[in-house]
């Protein structure tokens, strides 16, 4: 493997700004040969897994392929916790003479980088410029690379990149996204209308409507659209936008601006007086029967005001959606003369949407109650004054003030202070947990005991609470199988009630029935078949599981995920950070026969000093808490992959696996004590001073409280397989499996070998990943569910999981898979109720064994029906009790 030059750059993983720092430097940017499509396989040289080489910003190199597992993660034990990943020069002459240039796409196209999309115009605008003679998107357990085939002789490394970072800025530039509250919208076909319309427009790319979250959002060439072009268009239709507020899921001007809102319940209880007026008058003969004949047109006309508005909207976009239907029932009914059927219809039609809308209100808002959480002022500390400041100017590194009882307005880090805080609404945790300078702290949980002044890291926009709360309005925008069956059935449904609709009266009255009668079963055809239950089936189930999950400090990030997450049946857990808390512990130290305790620890923690490595830490601690003296260590070396060496006094020290002293014979006794501390679960440490072996220490990490009773309970629930995944020797890792009660466990492993790990999983069973987000991101993306752990601290698994426990609480884990597995059931039950109650419909209208009235009370009291069936995961609490607090004596210890 070539060695690397130093450029004194810190690199990032191949992203444009590394690349540049790279070439600058000398030699950090890799060029390379491609065969035939381009097949590269660039797998990463791993840790050795008693890595203790304090190698803290030595350049991680890696080989030439593209499959390259960026993943260094805690498992390795080695003190390469700095590393950048950057990839060796290696220049050979491709056929044609070409070469190839990967760019990490993240850094090459800004924003999102799993917009196919904008790939495409990225990749067409690359291909047109001189020199250049292909390019593509490689994907690879979770990362995404841009793969640049050029001629050398046309054009420099440098200048590739350069235009690389250009062209991809000036298509992120380009192509944007934008996101609107829709105000007035009144129905999941209004949705529809709006969507259709707005995607029509020149230069809108693609557009999506989410009704249960009323959410516009569009990706489009700023070129070609103004974004006042698109509230104008959506205006013409009779509804307005709103630019949501960053960390509020529905506006309330959402909800209450436009007409609908102020007009829908008016215009119900008018229709119902007319109709119940018209009854009277005709039941009694009050007056003639014209005057009947008025009422109940009126009661009509109000009644179907929003359906009539909406109808007309379709049938000029050449669409037949539901309100179509139901006003086309409405008004056959009324040339027939039944009057009063046709203003049942629509009475009973808004007086259902009105009470669709209340529901599904109750579900919105308690997305909206998390982004209320917020303070809308801070108390910031400017010079000697403590001044309240909206939280939207605060900016970062301000501190602020927060005292007791008071919710913190902006995430950020403890300066000043100690004291409790209340993190139910972020994390789902049922007991205030303490907090201290240098602690993190997130917007929304409440100060329980004492003031603090708090070092805001994030803007209001950027806050944890902000994100969850957009990430959870957005999920109806991630549809599963259910919700897309539901949607290309109503598509489908619609038209071809339509049509039968017009055929099947004509059928009737060729076989001899009276003209009226065939109509009037027509009617009840339109109104039977209407799938008004299927459209709200699973949006109501999906916005209510969402919610609750949120509320339990789980985020999942759409109902494919919800939907997914039922069907697993084998769980892949990473170790450390996941199963073990990651803050490894000196548990055993083994003095070689004439030396001390004293002697043994003060040595190794005088080197182990020098490095900031969790494992040194670990040695450091154990020294401090035997209140051992430690001598100055210096000339810190690291030898990668083996351990570090240092100078105490004038005697070189060695402290590192077995494999740092494979120059001499290691003693007898020492070999026997590194072979029994490992079977035990522990990583070790052989300690050497001037030639003489001092002895040698073990280290573990500590088991997560509850993990094993999370285990049984995952079973209980219908996990099948649970595998542990670890970097960590194999004596390690199925120490910590048999202590879990897991079924197996596999390692050491590389990133890349967990990725694979992961897929063979997935081929006999539906695979979730649980990881930290960070280490475990290929293997997160390589899953049917990549589940993060710790989400409120970790922008990373915020953003690469499927599924985020916004805790480090294990037992959130069987808390979501009981969740999804009801959601799941809600909506089958929905999709049964609607398509059940439908079919027998239809066939009674067919028969002519129902009326109209009666078609369309059991019609709307399906759709109400699946509403509040799916309303009811709101109030889904968890039967799996939290994870049980560590015991008093001190943390049961799991090996590294």
């Amino acid at each position: 493997m070539p060695e690397q030059k130093k450029s004194g750059s810190r690199f990032g993983t191949l992203n444009i700004k590394g690349l540049k720092e790279a070439d600058a430097g000398g030699n950090a940017v890799q060029r390379h040969v491609h065969g035939p499509g381009c097949n590269h396989d660039h797998g990463p040289e791993g840790h050795d897994h008693h890595d203790h080489g304090h190698a803290h910003d030595e350049p991680h190199v890696h080989g030439p392929s593209c499959s390259h597992g960026h993943d260094h993660g805690h498992d390795h034990h080695g003190h390469a916790h700095s590393q950048r990943v950057i990839r060796p020069p290696a220049h050979r002459p491709a056929e044609g003479g070409g070469s190839a240039l990967q760019l990490d796409l993240e850094g090459t196209l800004p924003g999102e980088t799993d917009d196919q999309g904008r790939f495409a115009r990225l990749e067409a605008a690359l291909e047109s410029q001189h020199g250049i003679t292909d390019v593509h998107l490689r994907r690879d357990a979770g990362h995404a690379e841009v793969c640049i085939h050029y001629q050398p002789s046309l054009v420099s490394v440098s200048k590739l990149v350069k235009l690389a970072q250009k062209t991809g800025a000036q298509v992120a530039a380009r192509y944007l996204h934008h996101t609107w509250f829709v105000r007035g919208m009144d129905s999941a076909d209004a949705a529809q209308v709006i969507e259709h319309a707005v995607s029509k427009m020149k230069g809108v790319l693609t557009a999506s409507v989410a009704y249960a979250s009323e959410r516009l959002v569009i990706e489009y060439d700023k070129e070609a659209l103004k974004l006042p072009d698109v509230e104008a268009r959506v205006k013409s239709l009779g509804y307005g936008l709103e630019v949501p507020m960053a960390g509020h899921a529905c506006s309330h001007h959402a909800h209450g601006g436009g007409l609908a809102p102020l007009l829908e319940l008016p215009l119900v209880v008018a229709s119902g007086v007319l109709l119940a007026a018209g009854f009277v008058v005709e039941h009694f003969a009050l007056a003639p029967p014209l005057v009947a004949t008025v009422l109940w047109a009126l009661s009509m006309a109000s009644g179907g005001f929003f359906a009539i508005r909406g109808s007309v909207q379709s049938i000029a976009q050449l669409r037949i959606d539901i309100e179509t239907m139901m006003v086309v029932a409405a008004l056959g009914a009324a040339v027939l003369g039944a009057w009063f059927e046709g203003a049942f219809l629509l009475f009973l039609f808004s007086a259902g949407h009105a009470l669709e809308h209340r529901a599904m209100e109750k579900a919105r808002r308690s997305i909206e109650a998390l982004g209320q959480l917020r303070p809308e002022v801070a108390r910031v500390r400017r010079g000697s004054e403590v001044v309240e400041v909206p939280v939207a100017d605060v900016k970062r590194g301000e501190r602020i003030v927060v005292r007791p009882g008071d919710r913190v307005p902006l995430d950020g880090v403890i300066r000043e202070g100690k004291s409790s805080l209340d993190q139910a609404a972020i994390t789902g945790e049922s007991m205030p947990v303490a907090r201290k300078p240098g602690d993190e702290v997130f917007s929304g949980t409440i100060n329980c005991e004492a003031a603090l002044e708090v070092e805001v890291t994030r803007l209001s926009s950027e806050s944890v609470l902000a994100r969850v709360v957009d990430m959870v309005a957005q999920a109806e925008a991630q549809k599963g199988k259910r919700q897309r069956f539901a949607q290309r059935l109503e598509r489908t449904v619609a038209p071809l009630v339509m049509a039968s609709a017009v055929v099947f009266p004509v059928v009737l009255v060729l076989t001899g029935t009276p003209m009226k009668e065939a109509v009037l079963r027509a009617v009840g055809l339109l109104v039977a078949a209407s799938p008004c239950a299927l459209a709200i089936s699973t949006p109501s189930a999906v916005l209510s599981a969402v919610a609750a999950a949120a509320r339990g400090g789980v985020l999942i990030k759409g109902g494919i995920y919800l939907e997914l997450l039922s069907g697993i049946r084998a769980i892949a857990f990473d170790k450390t950070g996941t199963l073990t808390v990651g803050r490894p512990r000196l548990l055993t130290t083994w003095a070689a026969p004439g030396v001390t305790r004293e002697e043994l620890l003060g040595t190794a923690a005088g080197v182990e000093a020098l490095s900031a490595h969790p494992l040194a830490k670990a040695v450091v601690d154990g020294a401090a808490e035997a209140r051992i003296a430690v001598p100055a260590g210096r000339d810190l070396e690291a030898i990668h992959g083996q351990g570090i060496r240092a100078k105490v006094g004038d005697d070189a020290v060695e402290v590192g696996s077995t494999a740092l002293f494979a120059d001499e014979a290691i003693p007898s006794e020492v070999t026997a004590e590194v072979a029994r501390l490992e079977a035990a679960g522990q990583t070790t440490m052989v300690v050497r001073r001037a030639g003489r072996y001092l002895g040698v220490l073990g280290v573990a990490d500590t088991l997560r409280g509850g993990a094993r009773q999370v285990v049984q309970a995952l079973k209980a629930g219908g996990i099948e397989r649970t595998v542990m995944l670890s970097g960590d020797n194999a004596l390690v890792a199925r120490s910590i499996a048999q202590q879990v009660g897991l079924d197996e466990a596999k390692a050491p492993l590389m990133p890349v070998d967990k990725v694979t790990a992961v897929k063979e999983l997935g081929r006999t069973h539906p695979v979730a990943m649980v990881g930290d987000g960070v280490n475990d991101a290929p293997a997160l993306a390589a899953a049917a569910v990549g589940v993060a752990m710790g989400g409120a601290g970790s922008d990373a698994a915020l953003e690469t999981a499927d599924v985020v426990l916004m805790s480090d609480d294990l037992a959130k884990l069987p808390f979501a898979l009981e969740l999804s597995k009801r959601a799941t059931a809600v909506m089958k039950q929905n999709l049964v109720i609607a398509l059940g109650v439908s079919a027998v419909l239809v066939v009674a209208a067919v028969l002519g064994l129902t009326r109209i009235s009666q078609a369309v009370v059991l019609h709307e009291g399906s759709t109400l029906l699946v509403v509040f069936n799916g309303l009811r995961l709101l109030a889904f609490r968890p039967k799996t009790p939290a994870s049980p607090p560590q015991p008093a004596t001190g943390p049961q210890p799991a090996a590294g």
